[in-house]
């Protein structure tokens, strides 16, 4: 049985996949450098034998990584890792720097001409683009924003190069927004769920004019399981559902499923530093190539979400409702 090493699993799209990859009866190695989340769906998932968790930083101890990677000679290694949050990025910009080029250049670097691997998939993202008005392609030029966007453009970069001059395995996958049960309470829906459910305020920047793609959490981990298993080398795939929708109204839609009053709900705040207006990617390729299904629409996916977190309220009072920046 082939082995798989997820990078960055403790992010709720990293032990979602890993929840996935266990129903499919794979085992797998994760390595992350926090305490694994109480509410991580593979915890619950009945092959959960299969399953290897690991606690490491790979700005401290580089080197265990190398260990582990030798040791189990993995096929497949899934990127999750990385500083999450944008606008946190402006305050302290060196730790985006540290995570997600100085360490991952170094990991990379160490798996250059190991045979065994077979593929390096990296999560990234569409803020390397910045905003557009127009489908953005795979090959649009880069126009990052913010220092985060600018750090997973470099990583982006630096794998392509690599992929070329030394046919290192790499495959990138740009996600539009994911969502669904389990996500931290500080992003925008299930923080609306919450101010909803216990009649709070909930603050919405710049009106919640800006645009955006939402792919519900099991359509997202088929997407990266199809990669893992079809794609060809050197590919870079925009992942976005055909569904574009404002902020403001992903909210609205929210309050209409959840019968509240938006106007009641939402206090308007001045916009983020360097907030990109929207991202609307051209996903033509995986869908044609890998033949990749977005199932699940943004209103029965919402429907799902918001029925999770009511009926795991009380279990949920302890997470955090606002992001903590780890260096």
């Amino acid at each position: 049985m082939n082995k798989v090493l997820v990078l960055g699993s403790n992010s709720f799209a990293g032990s979602c996949f890993v929840d996935y990859l266990l129903t499919k009866n794979i085992i797998v190695y994760v390595i992350s450098r926090s305490n694994e989340r109480k509410i991580a769906k593979y915890k619950y998932n009945k092959n959960i034998k299969n399953f290897k968790f690991i606690k490491t930083d790979i700005n401290k101890n580089l080197n265990i990584f190398k260990k582990i990677i030798n040791k189990n000679k993995f096929k497949f290694i899934i990127d999750f890792l990385g500083q999450g949050m944008v606008v946190e990025s402006w305050e302290k910009p060196q730790h985006w720097i540290k995570t997600n080029i100085v360490s991952k250049v170094e990991l990379i670097n160490f798996l250059l001409n190991k045979k065994f691997l077979k593929k390096y998939l990296r999560i990234s993202t569409p803020e390397v683009y910045g905003s557009s008005s127009i489908k953005m392609k795979e090959n649009k030029s880069y126009n990052p924003s913010t220092p985060y966007a600018v750090t997973h453009m470099t990583i982006d970069r630096y794998l392509q190069i690599y992929q070329q001059q030394f046919n290192f395995p790499s495959v990138i996958l740009r996600f539009a927004n994911f969502y669904g049960e389990t996500q931290p309470l500080y992003r925008i829906i299930p923080k609306t769920i919450f101010s909803v459910k216990n009649k709070k305020k909930l603050p919405l920047h710049g009106n919640g004019r800006s645009l955006r793609s939402f792919i519900y959490i099991e359509d997202f981990c088929s997407a990266i399981y199809l990669a893992m298993n079809k794609s060809k080398i050197g590919k870079i795939y925009n992942v976005s559902s055909k569904e574009i929708i404002s902020i403001k109204n992903l909210v609205k839609t929210i309050c209409a499923i959840m019968k509240y009053d938006y106007k009641n709900l939402v206090d308007i705040k001045k916009d983020r530093k360097g907030k990109d207006y929207k991202y609307f990617m051209d996903s033509k390729s995986i869908f044609k190539d890998l033949k990749w299904k977005n199932n699940i629409s943004l209103k029965k996916g919402l429907k799902r979400t918001i029925n999770w977190y009511l009926n795991n309220s009380n279990f949920l009072k302890k997470e955090k409702m606002v992001y903590i920046h780890k260096k």
